[in-house]
């Protein structure tokens, strides 16, 4: 069944998931085999409406659009009438008129894009609200582990930092679970939520945390952004009790352990710079499986209304012209 919008992880079935990650799968062949556009959007429009800076989530969406061939239209909220006291709800009025057939929507406040997924018959797409989801990182990071552990079942995944404001940290730690994959969290005790999941383990130790045996060791940035307090004595004191320092990372190594980040990274705080030319980091991996990720998103949903869908449009155009783009 394909659905109008992606809000969040949480009400995403295991059988959606796959789907998506499968989709993703033939999607990246394509455009890692030099089919860089296909007609899979013709004639859509994607709108990107992003109220907070964005670089990697921004351009990814924009990217995966463009290969769909669809048009897409960057609103400018800094020179927008939203400056002048416009609301939210006026804005969407506004785009309604011009009859999108997308709206990517990144805003500070939680469930904002719920809302405007209401007032619109386009398909909206959470790219990131507040502390809250962001759906479509948890399915890039699903799918990048899966391309390293094809049956993920028991594996296990140490989520380090920001827990408490930290969207990636909700919508991943919720999806790896869906997928039959251990996770668990990491940071110092004011930054690692005091009541979290039962499933979730939570420590406040690194060499417990390793002694717990992750096979990949997920480190978030550390959003100083969104702290109003100091959650920690000092920088430089955050990375040596919580960061992937250059003796740990010679650990690392020695245990083969796979190293994750979701951008921008904070060299020196998260991690050393040794870990970007690491052999089993994985963060460029991120960023390139964020567009086919994208690209299954856009195509999946189904702008105006949910009906029955059981392939992608376009997978299920080349099957019947016998161009088999989904194994």
């Amino acid at each position: 069944m394909a659905r109008k919008d992606l809000l969040d992880i949480a009400s995403l079935h295991r059988e959606e998931i796959e789907f998506l990650l499968d989709q993703s799968t033939s999607f990246k062949k394509l455009f890692t085999h030099s089919v860089k556009k296909i007609p899979a959007l013709e004639g859509k429009s994607v709108l990107m409406l992003f109220y907070e800076a964005s670089t990697r989530t921004h351009s990814s969406f924009e990217v995966a659009a463009k290969r769909l061939s669809a048009e897409v239209t960057n609103f400018d909220v800094a020179h927008s009438s939203i400056t002048k006291g416009e609301s939210v709800r006026e804005t969407i009025e506004t785009l309604q008129a011009m009859r999108t057939d997308y709206i990517v929507v990144r805003h500070s406040h939680p469930g904002l894009p719920g809302m405007i997924a209401r007032q619109t018959t386009a398909s909206v797409i959470n790219a990131g609200d507040g502390a809250h989801e962001h759906p479509t990182q948890a399915l890039l990071d699903a799918f990048t582990i899966k391309e390293k552990f094809p049956d993920p079942r028991g594996k296990k995944v140490l989520i380090i930092g920001d827990i408490l404001h930290s969207r990636v940290a909700r919508s991943t730690s919720t999806l790896l679970q869906k997928l039959g994959i251990e996770v668990a969290y990491l940071g110092p005790g004011s930054l690692v939520p005091k009541y979290v999941p039962a499933s979730i383990r939570r420590f406040t130790d690194y060499e417990a945390a390793m002694a717990w045996a992750p096979d990949v060791v997920y480190l978030l940035r550390v959003q100083l952004e969104r702290q109003d307090v100091q959650f920690f004595p000092s920088v430089r004191e955050y990375h040596r009790v919580y960061g992937i320092t250059t003796a740990r990372l010679a650990e690392i190594r020695d245990r083969g352990l796979y190293i994750m980040h979701p951008g921008p990274v904070n060299r020196g705080v998260e991690l050393c710079d040794a870990v970007m030319d690491y052999e089993r980091s994985l963060i460029t991996n991120q960023v390139e499986n964020g567009i086919s990720i994208r690209m299954a998103v856009l195509d999946w949903l189904t702008p105006g209304g949910e009906f029955p869908r059981q392939e992608s449009t376009y997978a299920a155009r080349q099957r019947a012209n016998s161009s088999v783009i989904v194994p």
